[in-house]
């Protein structure tokens, strides 16, 4: 593949991660001269903090790196469970198929067997190139397969500008990466706690095999072997924690490397970096120069800072139904912490606070009881444009249930109800009926009333006027017989008289007067006044 040069817009890519990082742009770039190709990063759990990047897209050969990928997937490989460290691996005939040339190597024969573990430490140490295809011919199958594994697996890892086709990094057109897509792969090698141990070991020794004496190997990474065969020189840096060296002359020299203080952990890819002889004769090593140039500008600029504390009150959510008050305060669930320059103000971060929303009225308020811890939003830090880290909210304390409150709301949920309000109206539209009902009612029966009085009125009026005036006569004088008391009693002085009885029929009245009976009147007809009210019947008003 022919490599393309896009000097351009690396520089746009810089001034854009320059514009991301204001505070780390304020503080001058770390001298690292003498290498083509920089990342600098700062790692913490599953976060990155971009502190430098030189033409970190650039096409590049990856040299002696690429065998970090072959021993990352072997580690995967025994992390899963398919392989083993103890396997016993035999070397295939086609062990140095693709190596020509003067290169690194332990010298391992066909038929020679080793376990999976020394061969790792071989190829990670001393860089053998064959003990990487041992390595890929024993986990893959065969060493095109194991390849194709490496480049699905820097694809997963997000590398872009990426391929392998070799297991080892002897230059070939169609090897390349960028220390962008590099760090990537870094990145995900560094998790792994196998992988570090070995990338971290000074030196090691391969007991003998079937075919060889042991061997004593030493790593070739100068920041933590200063005294190797190598690269020696006075590089060493107390921090470095591994992991790979590289070099041809298509890469020049090149290093990933970590280093960790004061919890502060880093890595660096370094990519085609310079390398001379000295007036004493001794070598100058850019990558190694470079490495530590950067670890200690990092280092001695940055520090993880706590931009929101995890006991910080910072809002409060309305709550409804609740027994001890209408609202609850808010904290964030952990603390916001980011890699920062020292000088930095934290004023100047912006913070954006979110209530999630919820089933009640107007979204964002509370129904008790609310437990102690409950998480109800998130808050998230940034500053211009970019966000340094987020927390969710979670409620200081517990607010009970206002049983009170709770039934009312109740109550008036039932009578939001549609069946509710479609019965309440139903009953309302009855009720109205049955109103204008008595009202008609009684608006008639007023009416009959009136007809009725004035009938009653009139008929009176025409028995007066029709009916003719009696005449009476002296009625005859009656035969009175006086019976005498009985002559066996003698009455007393102090005695009074009873009144004396009357014998003998009254005259007939009828007889003796002209006045004309309620026969003999003229018939009116007019309406009865008796009757039944049944309306008033049924209703109890009568």
């Amino acid at each position: 593949m022919k490599h393309i040069k896009i000097p351009v817009l690396c520089l746009a890519l810089v001034l854009l991660l320059s514009a991301l990082l204001p505070a780390a742009a304020a503080l001058d770039d770390p001298q690292a001269d003498n290498s083509y190709a920089v990342v600098l990063l700062a790692e913490r759990d599953a976060g990155e903090t971009v502190l430098y990047t030189r033409n970190e897209n650039e096409v590049l050969a990856p040299a002696s790196l690429t065998k970090v990928m072959t021993v990352l997937l072997a580690v995967e490989a025994v992390e899963d469970g398919s392989v083993k460290l103890t396997d016993m691996v035999t070397a295939q005939p086609d062990l140095y198929s693709d190596i020509s040339g003067d290169s690194s190597s332990v010298y391992i024969a066909i038929g020679e067997t080793m376990t999976l573990e020394n061969l790792l430490y071989c190829a990670m140490l001393e860089s053998a190139n064959e003990a990487c295809n041992v390595i890929a011919e024993y986990i893959g199958g065969t060493i095109a397969d194991f390849i194709d594994r490496m480049n699905v697996r820097a694809a997963e890892l997000g590398c872009t500008n990426t391929h392998f086709v070799n297991t080892h990094g002897l230059t070939d057109p169609n090897h390349y990466t960028t220390a962008w897509d590099f760090s990537r792969i870094l990145r995900e090698a560094a998790t792994h706690d196998l992988f570090m141990e070995i990338a971290n070991t000074v030196t090691y020794t391969v007991p003998d095999t079937n075919s060889s004496a042991a061997r004593s190997l030493e790593n070739s990474n100068s920041l933590i072997n200063p005294t190797n065969h190598l690269y020696a020189g006075d590089y060493g840096y107390e921090y470095a924690r591994g992991v790979k060296t590289g070099h041809t002359d298509a890469a020049g020299y090149c290093l990933a490397a970590t280093a960790e203080k004061d919890g502060v952990e880093l890595l660096a890819v370094i990519m085609k970096a310079e390398a001379y002889q000295l007036a004493d004769g001794s070598w100058y090593y850019g990558s190694f120069v470079d490495a530590k140039t950067l670890f200690e500008w990092a280092f001695e600029n940055f520090s993880y800072q706590e931009i929101v504390k995890s006991t910080e009150i910072i809002t409060s959510v309305p709550v409804e139904m609740g027994a001890e008050g209408d609202s609850v305060p808010v904290r964030p669930g952990t603390s916001i912490t980011a890699l920062l320059p020292n000088d930095v103000s934290l004023d100047a971060f912006t913070r954006t606070v979110t209530i999630y929303p919820t089933d009640n009225g107007d979204g964002t308020s509370l129904m008790a009881p609310v437990s102690a811890g409950q998480i109800v939003g998130e808050i998230s830090v940034s500053m211009n444009g970019e966000v340094y880290g987020t927390s969710p909210l979670i409620t200081s304390t517990s607010i009970d249930l206002s049983r009170v409150s709770y039934m009312k709301g109740e109550l008036l949920e039932t009578l939001r109800r549609p069946a509710v309000v479609i019965t309440f109206w139903a009953l309302v539209l009855l009720l109205t009926a049955y109103i204008a009902l008595v009202i008609r009612y009684r608006l008639k029966r007023r009416a009959y009333q009136r007809r009725l009085a004035n009938a009653r009125r009139i008929r009176l009026d025409m028995e007066e006027d029709e009916a003719p005036r009696p005449r009476r006569r002296r009625a005859p004088k009656a035969e009175v017989v006086m019976e005498p008391a009985s002559v066996k009693e003698e009455p007393s002085p102090d005695r009074v008289d009873e009144p004396t009885r009357v014998s003998g029929e009254l005259p007939d009245l009828k007889e003796v007067t002209d006045e004309p009976t309620r026969a003999d009147l003229p018939k009116i007809e007019v309406e009865d006044d008796r009757v039944r009210d049944y309306f008033e019947e049924f209703f109890n008003k009568k």
